[in-house]
């Protein structure tokens, strides 16, 4: 996993998920462009209520820029989060994995106090 160097207090993601975020978006928006048209998509990171920890991570695509958003580039990547979720998401970092255990994005999150065993959930 190469990391990349991220300000304090801000979301980083490695050069892994970067490029699968890379990947997934050009998919997005190759699969339907009369929709996607003059859009800028960002990656949006939250947290919500639900899961079996408390609050589970959201990641997903956004055309939306909201007011009071954080916005940081990382590895090349537009990575947005709304004020309700920057307090706990402040020093994570996004990684990708694919393995034969394992394949999908995780949140490596200093805040978090404990979380579930699949890793979408965390205690804050």
């Amino acid at each position: 996993m190469a990391m990349t160097e991220k300000a304090p207090n801000k979301v980083g993601i490695s050069s892994t998920a970067a490029a699968k975020v890379a990947e997934l978006l050009e998919r997005e928006v190759s699969s339907a462009p009369e929709e996607h048209s003059g859009k800028s998509y960002a990656l949006r990171v939250a947290v919500q209520p639900g899961g079996c920890a408390g609050l589970r991570y959201a990641l997903y695509f956004d055309d939306e820029k909201r007011d009071g958003d954080e916005v940081m580039i990382s590895e090349g990547v537009e990575v947005r989060v709304d004020k309700m979720s920057a307090p706990y998401l402040r020093g994570a970092t996004i990684d990708y994995v694919d393995g034969l255990q394992q394949s999908g994005f995780t949140i490596d999150n200093p805040n978090a106090k404990g979380s579930c065993a699949c890793g979408d959930s965390a205690q804050f």
